[in-house]
């Protein structure tokens, strides 16, 4: 860090690697807080173990899925996290009204403890009180019957256990309704849109065995170390081996660069760390088309040059839509690719010749790609880079899209989804007798739009945090406040609980972490991995309270009181968990002998076609796309618009904040900065630790952050980084992927202005 610059409270540089010691510190420190000390050692020993639950934090697969400990310290945060000792209890409640509760920021909110009694809002005192179970579900059915179908949102959070979201969509669809607004609509959704166009199905085709064969490994848009942490061993791995790992993102991130496995005796002991990294490139926010179509034209050249480079054979046998794929890199200049992406020619042409000399290569990706007005079409170009040399289908090759919370894929692969296929409302309505509605429902987007116009009356959430997920809050949070009916399934309070409708219902649910009994004995539930490993998670705790009940026993409980007329024995399906897997595999293809697999160490892995080159697309074949010049749809001149990214902090998971530090960026303490190159702080006659306001820069829009602290960080030139969501303010609900409908929380143009001096001197005078 640069010695000239001014000191700024809660802002100084981390020299160390991501893991190590500091990793074991933050978990102690998070045991230390959150659990009994006697409890905690045994309650982590049972992540991810074959009779034990799995983490509730990321998708990224367990090598072993076996009696062996992989530490991870976002994953043990997550589990102390909900396997807290705090509580929230009804005397609390009483003594802080909803109003003052809103006050709190988020991670205070969440840090009050785990949920303990089912809740109504009570207008009259602006209080959250407790009521019996069966009076909750009774009101909610009661008001949902005088609704139309289409009036009621289905929002589902990637945490749900398939069995749990099987049953929520069943039951929206004898309801009535296809709106299925998830947070895959925020984050993968051009993944899921983008590849069944290029290879057929919206899943990757990695296994984990796959890195061992692997020569190669392309990073694009992904952080690792806070994210998915788990996937740190892998690259650790790779390194150690020699395997280069070439990273392409806009600021520098420590888990990219140095890692100290806490498994690793001699890492620990001898305080040394792994380099990851082989080559980083710092692509400009909004640049992966740009660099993707740079290194595809590089390959092009290649290929006329000495030949041997493309895979002319599985082109040839397996694809379509080459030429023209061809024909448009050809003809993109060179001059657009670098200004696009804010790479040079020479850095892209060294990617490919490494690219060219692998026999093998797996290209990962994450939300860096897919949250951007043309996310579908980066999504395909990853696609179409790896079937240039026939990187699908094939030992150690593939393409790894990296998804987020734990069983947000299975919840998709489960009927999550707000455009279901023919083949899957066919067999809803063959094994139940009624007929699902064919029309196409709300996503995230259109569901939040739907509130805000006053066309829906009723949310209801499986888990998450909707509205402070969504874009444009302050469009968001009063749309739920003119809701007739919100009802929240959760472990913990969050501030979308707290924008509190006519009717708001808040039931809490057991954990991962705890004892699921019901009436045939101990449950499991089952979640599928971001390479489609599906297998069973058991918890072990005593739940936070004897009133909590299971996320499928609170869906069957108000499915029961909603649908007076239902043909679905649905506490009969809660009274045994087998009973929901057989009907899963009666409607969903891919889960044959489902209960007898799931009882197998590690589980089964779900059909991926494209693994053994079928390709379940229209033509039978994988197909190259054409990305139409090298940018975003909306370009905003201007020497000062700069491109935000929107970004989680290291003591983050997704909306839950664990703590206020985000040490490998060197901020503690604080939330409210804004990371910016040098070169652009110039530009602007900023300095490090100057107060600015943000605006959004697009037209019509008056979109503002006020009051950020500017911070001098390593980043791509015209590219910024704010947290979420805190910097969701600053995009538009309407800016979005129209292919997918994601929000493009990647690139947002913005301009930076610095806070007048009236406003300072005002503010320091109060």
């Amino acid at each position: 860090m640069n010695n000239k610059r001014r000191a700024v409270p809660g802002v100084r540089p981390y020299d160390g690697p991501a893991g190590g010691w500091g990793a074991l510190k933050a978990t102690a420190i998070a045991v230390r807080t959150q659990m009994d000390a006697f409890n905690a050692p045994v309650t982590l020993m049972r992540t991810n173990q074959p009779d034990g639950f799995d983490c509730p934090g990321c998708a990224w697969p367990d090598k072993e899925h076996k009696s062996t400990f992989q530490f991870c310290e976002n994953g043990a945060k997550a589990v102390t996290w909900e396997a807290t000792s705090k509580r929230v209890t009804p005397e609390f409640l009483a003594a802080n009204t909803v109003t003052s509760l809103l006050s709190k920021s988020d991670f205070e909110l969440e840090g009050y403890g785990r949920l303990t009694h089912p809740l109504v809002y009570d207008r009259t005192s602006d209080t959250l009180r407790p009521l019996p179970w069966e009076e909750a579900f009774r009101r909610i059915g009661e008001t949902l019957r005088d609704m139309a179908p289409d009036e009621v949102e289905f929002y589902t959070s990637g945490r749900a256990s398939n069995e749990a979201a099987w049953l929520f969509q069943l039951f929206a669809r004898e309801l009535g309704t296809n709106n299925f607004p998830d947070c895959s609509n925020m984050c993968h959704e051009s993944t899921s849109v983008g590849l069944p166009q290029s290879i057929g199905i919206g899943k990757g085709t990695v296994s984990l065995e796959d890195f061992d064969d692997t020569e190669l490994v392309i990073s694009i848009g992904h952080n690792p170390g806070t994210n998915h942490p788990r996937m740190m061993g892998t690259l650790h791995e790779l390194a150690r081996r020699g395997v280069p790992v070439i990273v392409f993102n806009p600021l520098r991130e420590r888990a990219l660069e140095r890692f100290a496995d806490p498994q690793d005796i001699i890492e620990m002991a001898t305080l040394r760390s792994t380099n990851i990294a082989s080559t980083y490139y710092q692509v400009k926010a909004g640049g992966d088309a740009a660099a993707l179509k740079g290194i595809g034209k590089a390959l092009l050249a290649m290929e006329q040059a000495q030949g041997n480079v493309l895979d002319h054979p599985f082109i040839e046998q397996h694809t379509q839509g080459f030429e023209a794929f061809a024909d448009d890199l050809r003809q993109t200049a060179w001059h657009e690719i670098e200004r696009e992406s804010g790479l040079t020619r020479q850095e892209l042409e060294q990617v490919a010749t490494l690219y060219a000399r692998s026999n093998a290569t797996i290209i990962t990706y994450g939300m860096g790609i897919t949250q951007h007005n043309k996310g579908t079409s980066n999504v395909r170009l990853i696609a179409d880079l790896l079937l240039m040399r026939g990187n699908i289908g094939k030992p150690g090759a593939g393409i790894c899209p990296l998804r987020g919370h734990s069983n947000v894929q299975g919840n998709r692969t489960v009927g999550i989804t707000e455009k279901p296929g023919a083949e899957f409302l066919a067999n809803l309505q063959r094994v139940f007798g009624f007929t699902p509605p064919q029309r196409h429902g709300h996503d995230a987007v259109k569901a939040l739009q739907a509130m805000i116009d006053g066309e829906a009356r009723a949310l209801l959430c499986l888990g998450g945090n909707f509205a402070v997920a969504m874009p444009d809050s302050e469009r968001a949070f009063p749309a739920m406040q003119k809701l007739d009916l919100s009802v929240h399934v959760g472990t913990k309070l969050n501030r979308s609980h707290l924008l509190v409708a006519k009717q708001t219902f808040i039931l809490p649910c057991l954990g991962r972490t705890e004892l699921d009994i019901q009436e045939s004995g101990r449950q499991s539930i089952t979640v599928e991995d971001s390479m489609s490993m599906v297998h069973a998670s058991s918890g072990k705790l005593r739940p936070a309270s004897t009133l909590l009940r299971s996320e499928p026993a609170i869906v069957a409980g108000m499915a029961q009181a909603a649908l007076p007329e239902t043909r679905v024995d649905w506490m009969g399906l809660v009274a045994d968990y087998d009973k929901i897997r057989d009907l899963i595999e009666q409607t969903v293809p891919g889960f044959d002998n489902y209960n007898a697999r799931i009882r197998r160490p590690g589980g089964f892995r779900m059909p991926l076609p494209p693994t053994r080159r079928v390709w379940p697309t229209p033509t039978g074949k994988a197909m190259f796309s054409v990305f139409n010049g090298v940018h975003e749809n909306t370009q905003v001149e201007g020497d000062d618009v700069l491109r935000m990214i929107t970004l989680r902090s290291h003591d983050q998971y997704n909306t839950t904040i664990y703590a206020m530090d985000d040490r490998y960026r060197g901020i503690f303490g604080r939330r409210d900065v804004l990371f910016m190159n040098e070169q652009d702080m110039a530009s602007l006659k900023l300095e490090h630790g100057d107060r600015v306001d943000i605006h959004t820069a697009l037209p019509g829009s008056d979109l503002r952050l006020e009051d950020i602290t500017v911070v001098a960080y390593t980043i791509a030139r015209g590219s910024v980084g704010a947290y979420y969501p805190e910097a969701n303010v600053l995009v538009p609900l309407d800016y979005i992927d129209r292919e997918s409908g994601t929000p493009s929380y990647k690139s947002v143009p913005v301009r930076v202005r610095l806070r007048s001096k009236e406003i300072l001197a005002k503010e320091s005078i109060r």
